[in-house]
């Protein structure tokens, strides 16, 4: 799975950011009034909430923006909203996000929004305010003229429809001509049984109920729906189908071959929006060349954080790197960074709520007294960082004869055990430059030591975190090591 992790990271680490990615489609407000049942209504037999929480959360097109902007990249959005309160709240918040608007057109009808009434966990009422009317054509053609006229500009489009009009069959055909002549990948979310409305799109993404209409096969039969799936692609042009199959997971259909990613097992709290998470992920990794298999794991990792939350939330990409990173899970390549790196490393883990650990040494020969530090360590806290001397730094702590092992083949062996989750070389006669830059929450140091001795207390405190020693283990040093090596020889 993912063997493009370290591209992955990269990406998530700031590269998604060289990227444009335009969203067209049909944008909502989502609305969220939470509250507590207490008591049965005596005017009627429905439930009385008592009022404790509004929000407001982009919904259709808007949030496949929104994921996209989690994940770092520059999005433009495209469609029709209205003149009114509703607007003014959507537009307050893809400013916020900081996605490009001006593709988007006040329209005749009102800003498509549903209200979703929440006690506790449960949705008890949902209400929908849009148009039975279809939009002005005036309207849409202006809107395919924008469209099309941003296209050129990006690296990937989605057409996001929720069949409300925004997506007609003559916008869908031109913007995806102006991304094939672009040479840009077009990813389309569907909502109409007719494939053609989105001939020679790069993957059209429908989730089995999608495609049962499109096909005519029932969606319970698996197998042949997949067979009928893929005899799709050629008559209507498509490169291949992204089918999300809930809990079995995603699978690529193209001609002659499919792949199949299994579902990340998670608690699934709510669904809403997670079909948008998923064709972002995908535009973003396509978009930035990688390939569509990493695309298609990545995008299931995704959607397995964003089901685990209530109501339409995007994904940020600090929540997927957290994801991406587990010790047990990471490469020990992948594990070594260098100053800028781990800086932002430490950053996505302590936005996605990680507690990090810091602590250092020469590790020169690793030995039990090592494993208990390190052991110690992950006790504290879900992710270790561990700063390791160069080997001019060790030599200048422990003399010319040290480090027995070099700097590289010691970070690598340190990478390669689970409990560490990044390793980062430092030359300095202190880590106190790489404590102050990467802010642990705990800070862990082996031996006779106090609190107000370890190098970088202050600031570890100053930021509310806390120091802990860890006792040596008697008997156990790389000295003694290589004095037992001497006297053998």
């Amino acid at each position: 799975m993912m063997t493009e992790i370290s591209a992955i990271l990269n990406m998530l680490e700031g590269g998604f950011s060289q990227f444009r990615v335009l969203v067209v489609g049909d944008l909502m407000l989502d609305r969220y009034i939470l509250g507590e049942v207490e008591r049965i209504s005596p005017e009627a037999p429905v439930p009385v909430i008592r009022h404790a929480e509004r929000y407001e959360r982009p919904g259709g097109a808007a949030n496949v923006a929104m994921n996209l902007a989690g994940l770092g990249c520059k999005t433009f959005l495209a469609g029709l909203w209205g003149d009114d309160s509703d607007q003014a709240e959507l537009a307050k918040l893809m400013e916020s996000a900081e996605i490009d608007t001006t593709g988007v057109l006040k329209g005749s009808l009102p800003t498509i929004s549903k209200t979703r009434i929440i006690g506790r966990t449960q949705q008890l009422l949902r209400l929908d305010i849009e148009s039975r009317d279809k939009p002005a054509p005036i309207d849409l053609e202006r809107l395919r003229e924008r469209a099309v006229a941003l296209t050129s500009r990006m690296h990937a489009v989605v057409l996001s429809d929720y069949a409300k009009g925004a997506l007609t069959g003559e916008i869908c055909h031109a913007v995806i001509a102006a991304a094939r002549a672009a040479g840009i990948p077009v990813l389309v979310d569907p909502k109409t049984s007719d494939f053609s409305k989105y001939a020679g799109a790069t993957t059209v993404c429908p989730n089995l109920n999608e495609l049962s209409m499109a096909t005519g096969v029932p969606a319970y039969e698996t197998t042949q729906l997949i067979a009928a799936g893929e005899k799709l692609l050629d008559p209507h042009q498509i490169d291949f189908l992204t089918v999300t199959m809930s809990e079995k997971g995603i699978r690529i259909l193209s001609p002659g071959a499919s792949y199949h990613s299994p579902a990340r097992v998670r608690q699934v709290f709510d669904v809403s929006g997670a079909g948008d998470t998923v064709i972002a992920t995908l535009a973003a990794c396509l978009a930035s060349g990688l390939q569509r298999e990493t695309a298609v794991d990545l995008a299931n990792v995704a959607a397995g954080i964003v089901v685990g939350k209530l109501g339409t939330v995007p994904i940020a990409h600090h929540e997927l790197i957290a994801a991406l990173t587990p010790s047990s899970g990471t490469a020990s390549g992948e594990k070594i960074l260098d100053f800028d790196r781990v800086q932002l490393r430490a950053a996505e883990w302590r936005a996605a709520g990680e507690t990090i650990v810091f602590t250092n040494g020469c590790f020169d020969l690793l030995h039990v007294g090592h494993i208990t530090l390190l052991e110690h360590c992950r006790s504290f806290g879900s992710k270790l960082i561990l700063g390791l001397n160069t080997d001019a730094s060790v030599s200048r702590l422990k003399g010319p004869s040290r480090p027995v092992v070099g700097e590289r083949e010691r970070a690598r062996v340190m990478a390669a055990l689970a409990a560490v989750d990044a390793v980062v070389l430092f030359d300095e006669p202190t880590p106190l430059e790489l404590i102050q830059a990467l802010k642990p929450g705990v800070l862990v140091k082996g031996g006779d030591y106090t609190v107000a001795s370890v190098v970088g207390h202050e600031d570890v405190l100053a930021n509310g975190g806390r120091v802990e020693i860890v006792p040596t283990v008697e008997g156990f040093s790389t000295t003694n090591i290589i004095k037992k090596l001497t006297v053998s020889a």
